[in-house]
């Protein structure tokens, strides 16, 4: 390491490379510190069951990176990237073969559904004509000076709502209450709390406005085309070196820190004023995962025949099976019949499996830190809509929350959000401040899914920390 540096990014999950690149694009130099031995956080891809069957270790579908003004503002093809498209975005089967799906066209989803279609179509179609200019606001902090205010007003007044409420009052088929219930509850929070209608109204328009792409050859594939962006700005990486104090830095104007509220606590504790030590000693994060990996003899055998063009599965049955089991983990309880989420991404894209063979990665929420193994749960869930399910598994690797911290401690407790979603910390993430980036500290700032907005595969954090940092301790406007 050099004695010096403009800034220093410590941990390279997507907020810390969104971070880096920011920096050096702006002609810093600049030194990314990773504590593994890859870049990537919990975007990354490796052989967990059998030889040449290539998983994800923790995210795999990422309609938010297509959305994100930062990923926007790099050309992550010219290094290597390439996202590809599912036939559908997403299925939600039912019992007998029913259920209801996503299609990247607003037209034919609402053809999909029934007497529900027209008030569908209603409901989206100015949201998807104005994506992009939603998606430049929801992914700042709720504390901003809105530039479409009127736009974001008439979001909120949506957003704030029960995903019960919302469902309850627009629908009136039950596949199509199912459908918005199984996106909602992305939010891991109970579907009867005030805003847990939120996170599934901002998937659903991103499925019609950009789909929900997976990365050919894998999670990997993103964060290994970031380094190759930062690196070719000429960014300096270091691995295998854990940040345990913020005085083993070499000097640097600023320093961003790509880690969890117990981490900054743990790092800079210390130096840190009591009342803002206080204030992330109360952040909460959410429940946790239990997440499986299959690799598979054939593919996934659906009744519903939408689930079989889908890349993402939502499992779970009816708006109250969904809504009952979401209620059950919020208070510590392991669900009999789980909310389980499925991909299956050898569907679209041949180099994850040999060939004639498949891969599937799924996960259901449990309580906080949970170390119960809900593996038979979740394939009974599977099961119940694809029979014969169990018969094409060939190998699994299962992983509870204690597992997922180890690989990556930003996920505290199994919490892959950064952090709960409710109202509360929607504003207080993790301390209320219009500037919620910076910390006490000169030149230190957090740029984590602990801060806005949150949770998802978008680099906006470490975006909007680094253009912060660019304004406060460089001067850069």
């Amino acid at each position: 390491m050099k004695n010096q540096y403009d800034a220093i990014v410590v941990g390279s999950g997507p907020n810390g490379l969104a971070a880096a690149i920011t920096l050096a694009k702006a002609r810093l130099s600049v030194l990314l510190i990773e504590g593994q031995n890859t870049v990537g956080g919990g975007v990354r891809s490796e052989e967990l069951t059998l030889p040449g069957f290539l998983h994800d270790t923790c995210s795999a579908i990422y309609p938010l990176a297509l959305a994100s003004p930062f990923f926007q503002s790099v050309d992550l093809g010219k290094y290597g990237l390439e996202f590809i498209q599912p036939g559908l975005p997403l299925a939600h089967p039912l019992e007998d073969g029913d259920g209801a799906f996503l299609s990247q066209s607003l037209e034919v989803t609402t053809k999909g559904l029934g007497s529900d279609g027209e008030r569908y179509r209603q409901l989206m179609r100015a949201w998807v004509e104005d994506s992009a200019l939603l998606m430049s606001e929801v992914l700042k902090p709720l504390l901003h000076l809105p530039a479409h205010p009127v736009l974001l007003s008439r979001f909120g007044l949506l957003a704030l709502q029960s995903a019960q409420g919302y469902c309850r009052r627009h629908f009136e088929q039950p596949a199509t209450r199912a459908l918005f219930a199984g996106m909602a509850a992305h939010s891991f929070l109970s579907l009867r709390q005030p805003a847990s209608a939120a996170i599934g109204l901002v998937l659903n328009i991103l499925a019609h406005a950009v789909g929900w792409p997976l990365p050919r050859g894998g999670a990997g594939q993103v964060s290994a085309a970031l380094s190759r962006c930062f690196q070719a700005l000429g960014g300096t990486l270091q691995l295998n070196h854990f940040v345990r104090r913020l005085d083993e830095l070499p000097p640097a104007t600023a320093i961003l820190l790509d880690v969890s509220p117990r981490q900054l606590l743990a790092i800079a504790g210390p130096r840190l004023p009591k009342r803002y030590g206080a204030a992330l000693t109360r952040f909460q994060h959410g429940p946790g995962v239990f997440k499986m990996d299959y690799a598979l003899s054939s593919p996934v055998p659906w009744s519903n025949p939408a689930c079989q063009q889908a890349g993402t599965v939502h499992v779970g049955g009816t708006l109250e099976e969904i809504a009952g089991a979401e209620d059950e983990v919020a208070r510590g309880v392991h669900p009999e019949k789980p909310f389980v989420l499925v991909t299956q991404p050898s569907r679209f894209d041949a180099s994850r499996a040999p060939a004639g063979k498949h891969i599937a990665w799924a996960y259901c929420h449990v309580p906080a830190g949970s170390a119960f193994n809900m593996a038979s749960r979740i394939e009974a869930q599977i099961e119940r809509f694809a029979p014969g399910f169990r018969d094409c598994i060939l190998a699994r690797s299962a992983k509870t929350c204690p597992d997922l911290e180890r690989l990556n401690p930003n996920l505290v407790g199994g919490d892959i959000n950064g952090g709960r979603a409710d109202l509360k910390q929607l504003l207080m993430r993790p301390v209320l401040s219009p500037v919620p980036y910076k910390t006490p500290l000169k030149g230190v700032y957090l740029c984590s899914a602990s801060t806005p907005p949150g949770g998802g595969v978008h680099g906006m954090c470490g975006y909007n920390a680094a253009r912060h940092a660019l304004r406060h301790s460089f001067g850069v406007r």
